[in-house]
């Protein structure tokens, strides 16, 4: 009975760690999708940018130019944040409507999305590179599902009442923030949209977003979606443009009251900066990460290589809280590291809309040119590259599946974030030494842990500073689970109930009792 008791199960973990798809066949894609919206859209109306810049948003499958898009800048910015402002005005029909209702609306922009799955997923693989698959049944049903999650939450953020000393009654009131700054990123553009409007407008906040300019299109397609739900005017602005610019002037204008950015930890350090300088603004950050993918001697060799794989190679590697460093046993170690070349060679890259394709296009030239930086690094710092290595063609921004051993702690790849399909693994021989290893990096976004023990399972979860700590699973993300990190992984939680602390004001109402009959 001990030894059942300390193992633990693996088919439940394994099964929710593969990519799980419905049953059913996907439907087919609409491979060259029509681009409706282009333009910048601020008080449900959709507008051109004050300077009429455009820019280019391209195929990474291709490299060729999907479409031009309204540049926004901060005359822009600061229209739609004053239309969210106005929006956001007490007896506005924002604020006087009932919190059920907001839930009702977004619930309705839920039934829409999900109405329009196959377009909006089929403009994702066009705009992004990742597989339709992937597109259609992983992020389109989780910008949903977040969506049906806070909807159920608009009227369910109450207050308390307090028993304070003395001849008075009090109680605390939940209020909206304000007007809320949300900047998305490039790799899962619609997914991250439901994180940050889900909760923002559940509690009665409105919004001014930027998506990446690497992918712009799925929200300004949601953005009419909002319009067609019946959303008011002003509570859901969307300005595309350029960090420095239109990111910056959400930053930056004093009307905002609240930024939420998901990115790199560069850009988040400048704005974190930035955000004191006008009106002091909360902020909230999900930034990059360096994750131990910890792997005990005592697993299952096949589900620890399928589950690292997927761990690190999902979305292209293109993934915060990855599973980049793989720290395994050195009993096991050889033996990993041949398995796991080989399946690294195995996996499929190509055409994205292709139903057999595991791994699309990396987002932009940009990016790959600096992943190939970090596999010359690798290379040249004496880690041994066991597969891939090189760039796939010159149509597109592809990678091979990239796999080095011998990789040491003090290596530039050991060390930098990634962002790509580059596995390092590393070897260890015990716990105390792991957990030293793995909390040594500035970053602390996510760990996973693969063993049959749940002793050494609990002594590494307390061990290791993370946001998120996975044990037989990894990039398990849901709706009700809160995700972000310590340290320069960022502060802050989205998803889950700890979302809607960020988005509400706590206000103390205090009342004096009328005195006692002496």
């Amino acid at each position: 009975m001990l030894k059942l008791v300390r193992r633990i199960g693996l088919r439940n973990s394994f099964l929710t760690n593969k990519l799980r798809f419905s049953s059913a066949p996907l439907p087919e894609p609409v491979t060259n999708p029509e681009i409706k919206h282009t333009q910048i859209f601020i008080n449900n109306e959709w507008c051109n940018s004050a300077s009429n810049k455009t820019f280019e948003t391209l195929n990474p499958a291709t490299g060729q130019v999907i479409a031009e898009v309204q540049e926004g800048g901060k005359a822009d910015v600061d229209r739609a944040v004053q239309a969210a402002h106005d929006a956001f005005k007490l007896g506005s029909p924002w604020r006087r409507m009932d919190a059920s209702d907001r839930g009702v609306l977004l619930n309705k922009l839920a039934d829409l999305i999900e109405r329009d799955s196959c377009y909006l997923a089929s403009l994702l693989t066009l705009d992004n590179g990742k597989t339709y698959s992937q597109s259609y049944a992983i992020e389109v049903p989780g910008c949903v599902k977040t969506l049906r999650y806070y909807a159920g939450f608009a009227d369910k953020n109450h207050g308390k009442t307090i028993p304070a000393d003395g001849d008075i009654f009090c109680y605390t009131r939940h209020e909206p923030v304000g007007v809320c700054g949300q900047i998305i990123p490039w790799n899962f553009p619609l997914m991250l949209l439901g994180w940050k409007i889900g909760p923002a407008l559940a509690l009665g906040n409105v919004v001014v977003i930027k998506p990446a300019e690497q992918t712009p299109l799925t929200t300004l397609y949601v953005a009419e979606l909002c319009k067609e739900a019946g959303f008011p005017p002003g509570v859901v602005n969307v300005v595309p443009g350029f960090g420095p610019t239109a990111g910056g002037a959400i930053v930056d204008n004093p009307l905002v009251d609240k930024v939420s950015f998901t990115g790199s930890t560069e850009v988040g350090v400048q704005i974190q900066r930035n955000s004191s300088s006008t009106n002091l603004k909360r902020v909230t950050l999900e930034l990059g990460g360096k994750s131990p993918n910890i792997v005990l001697k005592d697993v299952d060799m096949k589900f620890a290589v399928e589950s690292s794989h997927q761990g690190l190679f999902f979305n292209q590697g293109q993934v915060c809280c990855a599973g980049s460093r793989s720290f395994v046993d050195a009993s096991i170690y050889d033996e990993f590291v041949e398995k796991s070349s080989a399946r690294a060679e195995r996996r499929i890259v190509g055409d994205p809309f292709n139903p057999k394709t595991e791994q699309g296009p990396q987002i932009d030239e940009t990016q790959l040119n600096k992943i190939l930086g970090f596999v010359e690094s690798g290379k040249k710092e004496g880690a041994k590259l066991v597969a891939g290595g090189k760039r796939i063609g010159s149509k597109g921004y592809y990678m091979q599946p990239t796999v080095f051993a011998d990789v040491t702690d003090d290596m530039q790849i050991a060390k930098e974030e990634i962002f790509g399909p580059v596995q390092q693994i590393l070897k260890f021989k015990d716990l105390d030494e792991l957990i030293e290893r793995a909390n040594a990096t500035p970053y602390g976004l996510a760990a996973s842990i693969f063993t049959k023990d749940i002793e050494s399972a609990l002594y590494l979860v307390q061990g290791i500073r993370a946001g998120t700590v996975w044990v037989n699973c990894s990039n398990v993300l849901k709706s009700q689970t809160p995700f972000g990190g310590y340290k320069m992984s960022g502060f802050g939680r989205e998803c889950g109930e700890y979302a809607l602390q960020s988005y509400t004001e706590v206000k103390t109402v205090t009342i004096r009792s009328p005195m006692k009959n002496s």
